[in-house]
């Protein structure tokens, strides 16, 4: 069985650097990436041009403006530095299939039976420097037979171990303590400053032990109190009796030294392949006619419903993409209520979107991919209704006017914990979301149609005569009243004037009011229209 090597690459300037890429500056001025900590504005990612005057992560952006006035910054997006890196982890695999992200700017590869493919260990760290060089980005890499061992080199060779700020440098210690760490040797930098190094086999506790303690991946906190000890080297603690370590700092780490020297596994977790659902059919001749295209689409459908069904997945978003000779790509997109993995549910929706599509000289490509799907689960069945496919049915309708107007413009209604009438119910898109189960009975009759409250003049209570719309109105019958309290536990201004009580009345027209009374609060109380019955 072949020796187990891993590769760890870190990225330092990723954030800035992926600023840099988009800008193709010829000559880019002191850059950095700037986020909030605190209420404060702290760098998190300098450019090269920063970092030679001085500036580096964690530095105070006041700070930072003073000892370079010219400092452009930039906010950090951490969405896009993790799509970048996942990007990042995509070009990796170029060494190898066995790849995981170490999120913020790394990614650790298992380099296992695959090194001999590039010429050795050393031919492909120059790969990777000379790719990286033309992506315009700075790494850091090393190789190691452990994931942790290679994760420190990556980041802390070359590097100094430095005292805690306490008072305890080396020339305060004793005689005996200076002259044994005389014969400490740090590991030689990285060639260039950009690439790490590579660790012999069999050799872990000679190439960590010049490494400080945080090489260890150990909480900041731990390794400030084993430096605040002296122990500022991974050397250091490989010296300690292993209880006293543990009873003093906790099993974290010897379980992180263990992890580093081999002693204890460490997997290399690698991100699953994304879900990939497509299909392209290239035509000997370029059409334009629509019955063209439908008949393509007809081809296309099943193979892509066969693909999904395999996967047990449905898919929620498809798009066609038709490639004309001219280089133009017309598109279309639907998406679906519920998902499907039909050809006779999706292709309805497609159908009415495809006159949209503009043949241009002719399209000699079609492409059809799901760019969304969810897992098709088994639904049980709740009643007749479902059993035959009403629910089928009222999803495809969904998505037919979706597809017409727009898959947020079609809502459903769903009951609200409110005992409040306005607030008894909330508006849900309906292609995300289930419909309504059985609808709470209201203590009395609600209106059918609700507006906001629309001041009356009336006279008594309940009210004989009204003046509503600038019309004189006579009361006929009057139902109520139905005391409604607010809902103290919130500030709502509409119902800042205390109390109501609710009225539904009949007018001398036939209409039938949904009218209510303020009882007075922080505001003057009188009469309001805010509904109508059925």
């Amino acid at each position: 069985m072949a020796q187990r090597r891993i590769l760890s690459l870190w990225f330092p300037r990723l954030g800035v650097e992926r600023v840099l890429r988009r800008r193709n500056d010829a000559l880019p001025p002191p850059l950095a990436v700037v986020e909030e900590r605190g209420g404060a504005q702290v760098l998190t990612s300098v450019s090269v041009e920063a970092e030679a005057l001085g500036l580096g992560p964690g530095l105070p952006l006041r700070d930072a403006t003073a000892i370079c006035p010219v400092l452009e910054t930039c906010a950090e997006d951490a969405a896009a530095e993790a799509a970048f890196l996942t990007v990042l982890r995509r070009w990796a695999g170029k060494f190898s299939p066995w790849i995981a992200e170490e999120p913020p700017a790394g990614l650790t590869v298992d380099l296992t039976g695959c090194a001999h493919l590039f010429g050795g260990e050393a031919a492909l760290l120059g790969v990777v420097e000379a790719d990286c060089a033309a992506l315009g980005l700075s790494v850091r890499a090393a190789i190691a037979d452990t994931p942790g061992a290679a994760w420190a080199l990556a980041r802390h060779a070359g590097r100094q171990a430095t005292a805690a700020r306490s008072g305890d440098a080396i020339e305060q210690e004793a005689h005996a303590t200076r002259s044994r760490a005389a014969k400490r040797r740090m590991l030689p930098p990285p060639p260039g400053g950009t690439l790490g190094m590579i660790a012999a086999t069999g050799h872990m506790r000679q190439a960590l032990g010049p490494l400080p303690v945080a090489a260890l991946r150990l909480p900041e906190e731990t390794a400030l109190g084993l430096t605040r000890l002296g122990l500022r080297r991974v050397a250091d603690l490989m010296d300690l009796p292993r209880a006293t370590l543990a009873r003093r700092f906790g099993l974290e780490v010897l379980r992180r030294l263990d992890q580093a020297l081999g002693l204890e596994p460490e997997p290399v977790s690698p991100a699953s392949a994304p879900l990939h659902f497509a299909v392209r059919l290239t035509l000997p001749e370029p059409i334009g006619l629509l019955a063209d295209v439908e008949a393509g689409l007809d081809r296309l459908l099943p193979p892509l419903c066969a693909r999904l069904k395999e996967r047990g997945r449905g898919a929620r978003r498809v798009r066609l993409q038709a490639f004309r000779t001219d280089g133009q790509v017309p598109t279309v997109e639907v998406g679906l209520a519920r998902p499907a993995d039909s050809p006779d549910r999706i292709r309805p929706l497609l159908a009415l979107k495809l006159p949209g599509i503009d043949a241009g000289f002719g399209i000699d490509t079609l492409r059809l991919s799901a760019v969304e799907t969810e897992p098709m689960l088994a639904r049980p069945h709740r009643g007749p209704a479902e059993a035959a496919g009403r629910a089928d049915a009222l999803g495809d309708l969904i998505g037919r006017l979706g597809a017409r107007l727009g898959m947020e413009a079609v809502t459903r209604l769903h009951p609200a914990e409110s005992h409040i009438p306005a607030k008894s119910a909330l508006i849900l898109t309906a292609a995300w979301s289930e419909p309504a189960g059985p609808w709470p009975d209201p203590s009395a009759p609600r209106p059918l149609v609700l507006f906001p409250p629309e001041p009356v003049e009336a006279d008594g209570s309940p009210p004989t005569r009204l003046r509503w719309r600038r019309r004189e109105r006579r009361v006929v019958r009057a139902e109520g009243p139905e005391r409604i309290l607010p809902e103290w536990w919130l500030d709502d201004p509409d119902w800042r004037s205390g109390p109501r009580d609710y009225w539904r009345l009949e007018l001398d027209e036939g209409e039938r009011v949904w009218m209510f009374e303020a009882m007075g609060g922080l505001l003057s109380g009188g009469w309001w229209f805010e509904g109508e019955m059925a």
